[in-house]
């Protein structure tokens, strides 16, 4: 893959629109958020950054706008956001606790 693939492949990746699951049970610990999926039975700890995460992922948004939302509130680089963002949320796809949406 060319470099130019990989930042296509990766605007792409950020107009996706994503939304939380509504199959899960959502339980405020402080600052930070405990979900228990319904499909799967665990327990996930968002910690403090993922529950805000969570927190603009209640409708369905862009990756985008999620990563738009935190660097306005954290001295963190466009590129370094990108990256811990687009690798939570697929974790968080992986374990069926948020949708992709068309």
């Amino acid at each position: 893959m060319t470099k130019s693939q990989a930042i296509t492949i990766q605007a792409l990746l950020m107009e996706q629109l994503i939304t939380q699951d509504p199959n899960n049970i959502v339980s405020d610990m402080g600052e930070e958020k405990v979900v228990l999926s319904i499909e799967n039975g665990k327990y996930y700890n968002l910690g403090a950054m993922g529950s805000q995460i969570w927190d603009l992922i209640q409708e369905p948004v862009t990756i985008q706008h999620v990563v738009e939302a935190l660097l306005k509130e954290y001295e963190v680089s466009k590129e370094v956001c990108e990256e811990q963002v687009l690798s939570f949320l697929s974790h968080l796809v992986e374990e069926r606790l948020i949708q992709m949406k068309d």
